[in-house]
């Protein structure tokens, strides 16, 4: 049976604490596996406010509501009010979703921060925050991450290399349509990317008439006659809060069509390393999203 894989970023404090475990409730009704791509350091999503003048971006947040899913006091924080640090506020909720038997991985240690600057950085910067994430992991779960997934789908060259340097064997860090072996420099590296496959909820919202009463529905048109694997991302501030409604039908849904639900780590036990096509470090644009982020080419 072809599976979904469900894969969360956690991007905000709100998120950690309450998204978390929604989620984890919703999970157990649907006897769903999933992985948990946590946000490690403080928590600036105010800062995001600067990309204002981006193209494409006061669009998507006419379109998503960003006030109500994520709060006014959260998109205070770093504008008006300091970052709180989600590692240390949050570390019960991020140990009992690992106890409960979920995959957990990194996110980034600052999530604006990192979207906003990594692409232009260099190899020390790019070292440096990837470290910070990496030694916060082990002192919140006691062992290092499987596995990460990074922020915005933003990513360096750098960043590439350290994932192999890590010792990690996959990561899901771009958008794209199956599984590749990254190439950096010339040289193709050792672990495995798992690409997000399918659009998430807030790309679709208001677009083409779709809907909170229909963006379900049109999500699971795109895999209803699907015999592919497919990695879908969602957030713990939308799909674990105001869109919980709407992602429970999509898992409805999908185990209607036959699906299972899976971890990263499932998806990639799966495979035969040996079988995958290798592909460049590229950049592109997804519809309903604003800016480039790292895709897989055609």
């Amino acid at each position: 049976m072809p599976r979904i894989v469900l894969k969360i970023d956690v991007d905000t404090l709100r998120g950690t604490r309450e998204g978390v475990p929604n989620l984890a409730r919703i999970f157990d009704r649907f006897k769903a596996r999933a992985t948990f791509l946590f946000s490690l350091g403080p928590d600036h999503t105010g800062w995001a406010l600067r990309r204002v003048l981006r193209p494409g971006f006061l669009k998507k947040v006419s379109r998503t509501s960003v006030v109500e899913h994520y709060g006014v006091k959260q998109l205070m924080y770093g504008v008006l009010l300091p970052g709180p640090d989600i590692g240390r506020r949050a570390t019960a909720e991020m140990r009992a979703i690992h106890e409960a038997g979920f995959e957990c991985g990194i996110h980034t240690w600052d999530h604006v921060y990192w979207q906003d600057n990594v692409r232009a950085r260099g190899r020390e910067w790019t070292a440096g925050e990837m470290q910070k994430s990496f030694a916060r992991f082990v002192d919140i779960f006691g062992a290092p991450p499987a596995t990460h997934g990074s922020a915005g789908w933003q990513m360096n060259e750098h960043a590439f290399e350290q994932i192999d340097a890590w010792g990690m064997r996959y990561a899901s860090d771009g958008r794209g349509h199956s599984p590749y072996r990254p190439v950096v420099g010339g040289k193709t590296l050792a672990h495995v990317q798992l690409p997000t496959t399918l659009p998430t909820l807030d790309e679709l919202l208001g677009v083409d008439g779709c809907d909170e009463s229909n963006v379900a529905r049109r999500l699971l048109s795109a895999t209803e006659h699907s015999p592919r694997d497919q990695v879908f991302t969602l957030h713990a501030e939308l799909e674990g809060q105001k869109l919980a409604p709407i992602f429970e039908q999509l898992l409805a849904g999908w185990h209607a069509q036959g699906h299972t639900f899976a971890t990263m780590g499932d998806y990639h036990a799966a495979l035969d390393r040996n079988e995958l096509p290798s592909y460049p470090v590229t950049w592109g644009e997804i519809p309903g999203r604003s800016g480039e982020l790292i895709v897989q080419p055609d």
